[in-house]
């Protein structure tokens, strides 16, 4: 494609209002294989639950699928997107879909085709294959993707792959036309501060959003606004929607909670329960990401949270190392029984055969 590829008009409205956008797990049989049945299950279960999007082929779906032996990166996105269309046509909804786009710029423009051909509506674009490019080279990596699908900016944290990307790199890539929005997840407060004065400087904070990825802060991010001065004057920045890993589990209490701050976004005061209900959603986080372990263990984890509620069989990843770490089945069993207000267990078992079908 020669031109900037946009999304449709509805989804970039569904966008900018904020949705509950999960990071599709990938469910396996025992012997490592794709189960469909349960991979549909998860697609039909974020639905339910009032998810407004999914993002498939992320870092939580597992970059292995792309691997030959593998072969599973075309077959999961096409999975969801059938999946999720049914769903839509029963609900008269539209789910926004995301897909994951990686790798070095001819796999990644390879992705993102595939990705936009599927009908998927942008790219969540990893930038973690070019670990020590400078800004213009990492630009040209990002303007010869974005000719192929829209793009959404990711700033993974270092530590489960990420790079750190300066302010210098997001203000030029937020000139990029068909970016719609950034997905902010460095899960380190300084360097989401240099995706906030960006946006602002950019003078593109009314077309473009930001998705909180910071599974460490995520009610605190949705409740958060930002006054930047800019050259231009006075911006004000704020957080529309999430798009996290954390959210992969206890879906219908994340959109309740969700939908609470974007109540609130109005108003000159927050609720005190609310920030506490925010750190008790962070220890949580930190059980099912297995911060203890430097996150090792953050996709076995959700698996876990997932399998207790019977929505998937086990926690194996395709990656045979990648497992629960020591102890964080007893951090999860902990959260789970200190906060029982934010599982959404009886919702799960009351839909469950139905998501099974």
């Amino acid at each position: 494609m020669t031109d900037y590829p946009l999304p449709p008009g509805d989804v970039m409205d569904l966008l900018r209002e904020g949705l509950v956008i999960p990071a599709h797990p990938l469910a396996l049989n025992r012997d490592r294989r794709l189960n469909e049945r349960r991979q549909r299950a998860l697609t039909r279960y974020y639905h339910a639950a009032g998810a407004g999007g999914i993002a498939v082929g992320v870092h939580t779906t597992q970059f292995a699928i792309r691997q030959p032996e593998h072969g599973l990166f075309k077959p999961v996105l096409e999975l969801a997107r059938e999946t999720a269309a049914v769903c839509d046509a029963v609900s008269k909804r539209r789910t926004v879909l995301i897909a994951g786009v990686c790798g070095e710029t001819p796999q990644a423009c390879t992705e993102a085709s595939f990705a936009r051909e599927t009908g998927y509506h942008a790219g969540l674009l990893s930038l973690a294959a070019l670990p020590n490019a400078d800004d213009d080279t990492l630009l040209r990596h990002c303007y010869a993707v974005a000719q192929e699908i829209p793009l959404i900016g990711f700033y993974l944290q270092p530590a489960v792959g990420g790079r750190v990307l300066p302010y210098s790199f997001w203000r030029r890539f937020l000139e990029i036309p068909n970016v719609v929005a950034v997905k902010v997840a460095p899960f380190n407060r300084y360097q989401t501060l240099d995706v906030v004065r960006a946006m602002a400087e950019a003078g593109r904070a009314h077309e473009i959003v930001l998705y909180t990825g910071n599974d460490d802060h995520i009610v605190l991010d949705l409740l958060a606004r930002y006054a930047q001065p800019t050259t231009h004057g006075m911006v004000q920045v704020r957080f529309a929607g999430g798009l996290l890993g954390h959210w992969a589990c206890w879906t219908r209490t994340a959109v309740k909670v969700f939908e609470r701050c974007r109540a609130l976004r109005d108003v000159e005061s927050v609720p005190a329960d609310l920030l506490v209900l925010a750190e008790q959603i962070t220890d949580c986080n930190a059980a099912f990401f297995d911060v203890a372990n430097g996150f090792a263990g953050s996709i076995a984890g959700i698996h876990e949270v997932l399998r207790r509620q019977g929505l998937l069989e086990n926690t194996l990843c395709l990656d045979r190392r990648e497992v629960l770490s020591p102890s964080q089945a007893d951090e999860i069993e902990r959260v789970c029984r200190a906060y029982p207000d934010l599982n959404d267990d009886a919702f799960v078992r009351e839909h469950m055969d139905a998501w099974l079908s």
